[in-house]
C-alpha cells in the first residue's frame, strides 16, 4: 500500500461531488460487507478506505480519472459472491460497487441479444430471457445473487458449460472504463469479428485489472421446450466418470453433466435434512438433456439408463430435478455449515483424468489428515475440491494448507491441468499462478497489465502482480 496514496477527506469530498453524498460510504460498519467476498478465512478480509456506488459509466469515468490523478487504487465489485478475494481492497483505495447499475436495457429479439448493466443478477438475466422465449446459457451456482458483470469479469462457468461453454461464450460485447478513465465498447451485436486483436476476450476474465465493465451484450438462444434429468449412482468415482465420454460419443449432447463424491453427498444430505438416493455409498452423475422433441429426449434417457447400467451403475433414476439440483447447488453452502473456514480449489483437468486426480486428492487428504470434498462439472473436467479446516487450529491450518495445495497442483499440472476452471485467480492464487504458469505466459500477462494500466491502479495485486 506504500506505493499508493491514502484516501483523503478532500478526495472523499470530490467523490461526493461526482456521485452525491448518499452514494459515498466511509462509515466502517457500512463498509464492512465490502471487506470480503464469499471467502470466510479472516486473513482474506480488508476494510476499504471508501466505497462508492456510481450510477453510470460517465460517473465511473470521472472516479477513475480522479483516482489516477491521486494515485489511489480502484477495486470494482459486483455481488461479492467471488471465491478468490478478487474484489477485496488489499492495497487500500476505493471499492467501486456496481450495485446501482442494475437495469436490463433491452432485449433484441431479432438479433437474439440482451443489453444489460453489470449490476443485474444472473438469475434476473435468465428470467428475463425465459419470459421472451430465450435462454441465457450462463448458469453459475451463485446465479441468484451473482452479478452479470462479475460473471464476465471472472469468465464464470457453471452447470451448462459442457454444452454452451463458459461466460466468455455468452458475451458478444462489453463497454468498459479504462485505467485512464476512457469509455470504450469492444464487440457488440455482430456475431463475427476479426477486426484486429480480440480486446473483448482480453477483458473477459481479467477480474477488473484491465478495465471496469459498465455494460454487457449477451447472446441468447431459443429456449428448449423440454428438459429431462437423469441421476445415475455408481459404486466409485472412476466408474462414474467413465460413463461421461461414452454418453457423449453416443450422439447425446447433454446440457449438464455434474458429479458429486460420496462425502459431498453425505454433507449435503445432513445440511438439507433430506434423504438423498444411495447416500451411504454412492457417487452421483447428474445429467440434463434438453430439446423440443419430447419423444426423442425420452429415447435418449432410455439410452443413458441402459449405458449407465451396463457400465456398473447401482441405480438410475429419472431425477427429481428440484431435489437433486438443490443438493448439487448446496455443495459449498453445506461445507460452509460444517466448517466455516474452507478453501475451495477450482482445478480443471482433461475429463479422463478426473478419477485419478480425485483419487490423488483423497490420498493427500488422508496424508495431511484434512477432509476434502469433491464435486463439479464432469463434462468439462472442472473439479471443485473443498478443503475443510474443521477443528484444526489456525496454526495447523496455515501450516498444512499451502503444502497440501502445492501437492495437489503439482499432480494437476502433471496431467495437463490448470489452477482454475471458472473462479479465476483473484488474490488467493497469485503466488500459485506465478509458481505453475509458463514463464513466457507470465511475462506476456505482465506486459499487458503494464501497457493497459501503467499506474497499476485497477485492482492491484490480483491475477498478476507487477509490483
Amino acid at each position: 500500500m506504500s506505493n499508493y496514496n491514502a484516501v483523503s477527506q478532500d478526495l472523499i469530498k470530490k467523490l461526493a461531488e461526482i456521485i452525491g453524498d448518499k452514494y459515498v460510504i466511509s462509515d466502517p460498519d457500512r463498509m464492512d460487507p465490502y471487506s470480503h467476498d464469499e471467502v470466510t478465512d479472516p486473513k482474506y478480509k480488508k476494510m476499504p478506505e471508501v466505497v462508492v456506488l456510481p450510477a453510470n459509466a460517465q460517473e465511473i469515468s470521472q472516479i477513475v480519472k480522479l483516482a489516477a490523478a491521486n494515485n489511489v487504487p480502484v477495486i470494482a465489485r459486483g455481488g461479492g459472491t467471488g471465491l478468490t478475494s478478487a474484489s477485496v481492497p488489499f492495497k487500500g483505495g476505493i471499492v467501486l460497487s456496481v450495485e446501482r447499475m442494475n437495469k436490463i436495457i433491452g432485449i433484441d429479439k431479432e438479433n437474439m441479444f440482451m443489453e444489460v448493466e453489470p449490476g443485474v443478477t444472473t438469475g434476473d438475466v435468465q428470467k428475463a430471457a425465459n419470459e421472451q422465449g430465450f435462454l441465457y446459457a450462463g448458469d453459475p451456482c451463485s446465479g441468484d445473487s451473482s452479478f452479470i458483470g462479475g460473471n464476465v469479469a471472472t469468465n464464470a462457468g457453471g452447470n451448462k458449460a459442457v454444452k454452451y461453454g463458459t461466460t466468455r461464450h455468452q458475451v458478444n460485447g462489453v463497454e468498459i472504463v479504462t485505467a485512464e478513465g476512457e469509455i470504450v465498447t469492444f464487440g457488440g451485436k455482430c456475431k463475427k469479428d476479426s477486426t484486429g486483436y480480440s480486446l473483448l476476450n482480453l477483458v473477459i476474465g481479467s477480474e477488473g485489472t484491465l478495465g471496469i465493465i459498465t455494460k454487457c451484450y449477451l447472446k441468447l438462444v431459443p429456449l428448449a421446450k423440454n428438459v429431462m434429468d437423469v441421476l445415475a449412482v455408481f459404486p466409485d468415482l472412476k466408474t462414474a466418470i467413465g460413463i461421461v465420454p461414452k454418453i457423449m460419443s453416443a450422439g447425446i449432447m447433454p446440457m449438464c453433466v455434474e458429479f458429486m463424491d460420496n462425502e459431498s453427498i453425505k454433507c449435503c444430505e445432513k445440511f438439507l435434512n433430506e434423504k438423498l438416493p444411495n447416500s451411504e455409498n454412492g457417487y452421483y452423475i447428474i445429467i440434463s438433456i434438453e430439446g423440443d422433441n419430447e419423444e426423442l429426449l425420452e429415447d435418449q434417457c432410455v439410452t443413458i439408463d441402459e449405458m449407465a447400467t451396463e457400465h456398473g451403475a447401482m441405480t438410475v433414476l429419472a431425477a427429481d430435478p428440484a431435489r437433486i439440483w438443490k443438493a448439487r447447488k448446496a455443495y459449498a453452502e453445506a461445507d460452509r455449515a460444517r466448517s466455516l473456514i474452507f478453501s475451495m480449489e477450482d482445478l480443471v483437468v482433461p475429463v479422463d483424468k478426473i478419477p485419478q486426480t480425485v483419487e490423488k486428492i483423497a490420498e493427500l487428504g488422508e496424508k495431511y489428515n484434512i477432509a476434502i470434498h469433491c464435486a463439479g462439472h464432469a463434462g468439462d473436467g472442472n473439479i471443485h475440491a473443498n478443503i475443510l479446516k474443521d477443528q484444526l487450529s489456525d496454526e495447523e491450518w496455515n501450516e498444512k494448507l499451502p503444502k497440501l495445495q502445492n501437492e495437489i497442483y503439482t499432480a494437476v499440472y502433471q496431467v495437463g491441468g490448470k489452477l482454475s476452471g471458472e473462479h479465476g485467480i483473484g488474490y488467493k492464487r497469485v503466488k500459485l499462478l506465478e509458481q505453475y504458469a509458463n514463464p513466457v505466459e507470465l511475462k506476456m500477462m505482465k506486459a499487458i497489465k503494464q501497457a493497459l494500466d501503467p499506474k497499476n491502479i485497477l485492482n492491484p495485486g490480483k491475477v498478476i502482480d507487477i509490483g
